[in-house]
């Protein structure tokens, strides 16, 4: 998560998962259910084909939130550390790690500032941050100031069904209502960003064609995922399928 500190003007993504609350139901709100499930095992598996050998890596998780991705590569071994802006946040990660023994090193940051070295980590992870980061090309180029190897990062596609989410969500923090008015980004800007900071995709992975939240209302995992796929084999989830998750990698000098 993004850091209050920076002097966002209240932006919401700092509030938001500075509230105890949030972050005590945020694994169960985010990868709860069938669906949720389903979320969390592809998100896993994507993570784990991105990276390779995770076997003592140094490898960086921003944004880690309540640590689902650092335990993940702690688990095979790699050397992690992880920032994340909500000290809510990072008390319920830690508490997650100690339950498994898990050796994390976690501090509390601003996504738009980290406090590293250039290429200190040979992979860096950002996982749900520039959708609602006020400044995501600022973060994706810190991500690659960090990395010597990978940058494994998501986002929702300006492409997909989650632009008009995006749309209505705007609209009604715009009226002055809690919510999170994430942002989607188009393919060609994260390439650009990439490409300032000399970096090119490598793989992508998109995970859905149509929105997560008619999922979880449907709420059976096997009709997802044979809807799905159904979608792909008709080239849709290629061209509309969100969210997007890519890894990037160093252009050679």
């Amino acid at each position: 998560m993004t850091d209050k500190r920076r002097g966002s003007g209240g932006h919401y993504s700092y509030s938001a998962y500075a509230d105890p609350a949030m972050a005590r139901s945020f694994e169960e709100r985010r990868f709860g259910g069938p669906i949720g499930e389903l979320v969390a095992a592809t998100q896993a598996r994507v993570l784990a084909n991105m990276v390779g050998r995770i076997q003592d890596r140094p490898i960086l998780d921003v944004a880690t939130g309540t640590g689902r991705a650092a335990l993940l590569m702690a688990r095979g071994g790699a050397d992690v550390t992880a920032v994340d802006a909500s000290e809510q946040m990072l008390q319920v990660a830690r508490k997650r790690a100690a339950e498994e023994h898990a050796q994390i090193t976690f501090k509390r940051g601003d996504a738009h500032a980290l406090q590293f070295q250039d290429r200190e980590f040979d992979v860096v992870i950002c996982l749900r941050l520039l959708m609602h980061a006020p400044d995501w090309r600022k973060v994706m180029a810190e991500l690659c100031r960090v990395a010597e190897r990978l940058v494994i990062f998501d986002y929702p596609a300006a492409s997909s069904v989650a632009l008009f989410e995006s749309l209505s969500r705007r609209a009604v923090h715009a009226m002055g209502v809690r919510t999170e008015a994430y942002r989607v980004i188009s393919d060609g800007a994260i390439r650009q960003a990439l490409d300032r900071s000399g970096f090119r995709v490598r793989s992508v992975h998109r995970q859905f064609v149509l929105p997560i939240a008619f999922h979880r209302i449907v709420g059976s995992r096997r009709f997802t995922v044979k809807l799905e796929d159904v979608l792909d084999r008709l080239g849709l989830l290629k061209r509309f399928g969100s969210p997007v998750t890519i890894v990037a990698e160093r252009c050679a000098p």
